[in-house]
C-alpha cells in the first residue's frame, strides 16, 4: 500500500518522483572520477616534462595513457537491462512470495562490477532485501539476485523500485543509474474461521439453501396439516391419515437464498498493524472478518455485495459463486482508510439496501456519524447487524494532549454511544471469529418473524 492512498497507515513504499514511463531518459555512459584522475596525470606529467625537458616526466605519463587507451579500447554501446520479477500467483498473509532482480548485459564486454538496489514493502520480508547486491554480468549473460521471502500483511504490496548501476572498461566508464518502476504483489487476507449456524432473517429468491419461515417446497420439516386440493400424494403422512382416518400430508419449510451486504466502515483507523502474526488494527480486523463472512455466505449459495461507508463510498454489486468469492478479495485488497474531512457528510441510508437483506456493518463506532447510519438503518426496517472492530488494546494517539484520564473518558464516551445504539435496537457484537454473529442472528431472525408495522 502506497503512502499517499493513506496516511494513517505505515508506508510500505518510499515515496518516489512520478515519471511517466515514456518520458524516462535512456541511460548514457559516463566517464568516472578515475578516469577524470587518469587524463588530468597524464596532461599534467606531459606538460611538465615538455615544459621542463624531462623526459622522465614524459615515461612517467605513459603507463597512465596506455593503460587507459587499452581499457577503453572496447567502449560498451548499450544500456544494461534491469527487471523484477515477483510472484503473481494466489499469496495469503503468512505466505512465501518469490521475488528476484535481473540484469542482463546486452553488449560485448564483461561488466566489472555492477550494484543494484530495491526498495521493497516493509510487509514483504524479503531475504537481504534491504542492502545492495554487487555481482558481475558476463557479455551476452544475465544474473539475478533472489530476493523471496514471507508476506506479512494484507494488501497490494510492491516490490521495487529498483536501481542499478554498472561500472566497465576498469571502472574508467560508468552507466547513469537505470531505475525501473515497481512490481506490485497481491497479498490475500488470512480467512478468520466464521460460521454461522442460525437462519437468515429474511431470504430474497425462491430458491437457496437457507430455511425460510414460510411453508413451501424444502427438507426442513414444519408440521403435518390436513390435506388440500394441491399438495402433492408423495407429501401425505400415512401413518398419521391412518389414525387419523382423513390424510394429512407433512409441511416443510421453503429453501431460499438470502442478500447479505457487507457494509465497511472505513472513517477511521485505530490501533498499530503486527502483521499475521501481530496486533490487528481497525482494517486489519475489518478486512479480514469481511473475507471471512464473505466466504461463508457464499459457499451456501447466497448473493454477498460490499460497500465502503467514508468519502469514496466504493460498492461492489450482488452476485454469487467462486467468481464472487475472487472479486470479493481483490476489492479488499483496495480499502484505506477515509481521509477526507472529519466534518463531511456521507450519503449512505436505507435506500442504498434492499429491504430483504441482512446488513452486517463492519465498525470501530469511534466516529459518531456511523453510530447515526447505523440507527437510521435499523429504524428503516432492515436487518441490521453491527460488528465492533475496535481492539480491545485501542487508545487515542500518544501524540498530543491526551492523557490517561482523557482516555478513560474517551472510553465511557464509547460504552455510551453502544448503550444508545443497543436502546434503538441494534445489536452490536464484538468480532470473535466463528461462531461470532449467532447470537445476533437469531435475536434478529426472531424480529423478522414478528408482525412489521406499517
Amino acid at each position: 500500500m502506497s503512502a499517499t492512498d493513506s496516511p494513517t497507515l505505515r508506508a510500505a513504499v518510499p515515496p518516489t518522483e512520478a515519471v511517466a514511463d515514456d518520458g524516462w531518459a535512456q541511460p548514457a555512459w559516463v566517464p568516472t572520477r578515475a578516469l577524470g584522475r587518469t587524463v588530468l596525470i597524464t596532461g599534467l606529467l606531459l606538460v611538465l616534462g615538455v615544459a621542463l625537458g624531462r623526459v622522465d616526466l614524459v615515461l612517467l605519463a605513459a603507463p597512465f595513457a596506455i593503460g587507459a587507451a587499452v581499457a577503453l579500447r572496447r567502449m560498451p554501446r548499450f544500456a544494461p537491462e534491469l527487471s523484477i520479477e515477483a510472484d503473481e500467483e494466489h499469496i495469503v498473509e503468512g505466505g512465501n512470495v518469490r521475488a528476484g532482480l535481473t540484469v542482463a548485459n546486452p553488449d560485448v564486454i564483461t561488466y566489472d562490477l555492477v550494484v543494484v538496489r530495491a526498495r521493497t514493502s516493509p510487509w514483504l520480508e524479503l531475504e537481504d532485501a534491504d542492502r545492495p547486491h554487487a555481482i558481475k554480468v558476463a557479455p551476452d549473460g544475465w544474473t539475478a539476485v533472489d530476493l523471496s521471502g514471507r508476506a506479512t500483511r494484507w494488501g497490494r504490496q510492491d516490490v521495487g523500485p529498483a536501481a542499478a548501476r554498472v561500472a566497465a572498461c576498469g571502472g574508467l566508464l560508468a552507466c547513469r543509474p537505470v531505475v525501473i518502476p515497481a512490481q506490485g504483489v497481491r497479498v490475500y487476507p488470512e480467512t478468520e474461521p466464521f460460521a454461522a449456524t442460525e437462519a437468515m432473517p429474511a431470504a430474497a429468491g425462491l430458491v437457496g439453501n437457507h430455511r425460510s419461515r414460510r411453508p413451501g417446497e424444502g427438507g426442513e420439516l414444519a408440521g403435518v396439516r390436513p390435506f388440500a386440493p394441491g399438495d402433492r400424494l408423495r407429501r401425505i403422512d400415512w401413518r398419521v391419515s391412518l389414525r387419523t382416518r382423513d390424510l394429512h400430508v407433512a409441511s416443510t419449510l421453503s429453501d431460499r437464498d438470502a442478500e447479505v451486504l457487507l457494509l465497511l466502515d472505513v472513517l477511521g483507523e485505530a490501533g498499530e498493524s503486527g502483521g499475521v502474526k501481530g496486533k490487528a488494527s481497525v482494517l486489519d480486523t475489518t478486512v479480514r472478518a469481511a473475507a471471512a463472512i464473505a466466504e461463508h455466505y457464499l459457499q451456501r449459495g447466497d448473493r454477498v455485495s460490499l460497500a465502503e461507508y467514508g468519502s469514496s463510498a466504493r460498492r461492489l454489486r450482488p452476485a454469487t459463486g467462486r467468481r464472487q468469492y475472487l472479486t470479493v478479495l481483490e476489492w479488499l485488497l483496495d480499502v484505506r482508510a477515509d481521509t477526507g474531512e472529519p466534518n463531511s457528510e456521507h450519503v449512505f441510508g436505507a435506500h442504498n439496501v434492499s429491504s430483504d437483506a441482512l446488513v452486517v456493518v463492519l465498525t470501530p463506532l469511534v466516529d459518531p456519524r456511523a453510530a447515526d447510519m447505523l440507527a437510521g438503518l435499523v429504524q428503516s426496517g432492515r436487518y441490521t447487524v453491527a460488528v465492533d472492530t475496535l481492539p480491545h488494546d485501542a487508545a487515542p494517539p500518544p501524540s498530543g494532549p491526551w492523557t490517561s484520564l482523557a482516555t478513560q473518558l474517551w472510553r465511557m464516551e464509547r460504552e455510551n454511544v453502544l448503550g444508545r445504539l443497543r436502546e434503538h435496537g441494534v445489536p452490536v457484537v464484538d468480532w470473535a471469529g466463528a461462531g461470532s454473529l449467532d447470537l445476533v442472528l437469531r435475536d434478529v431472525a426472531r424480529l423478522a418473524s414478528a408482525p412489521r408495522g406499517r
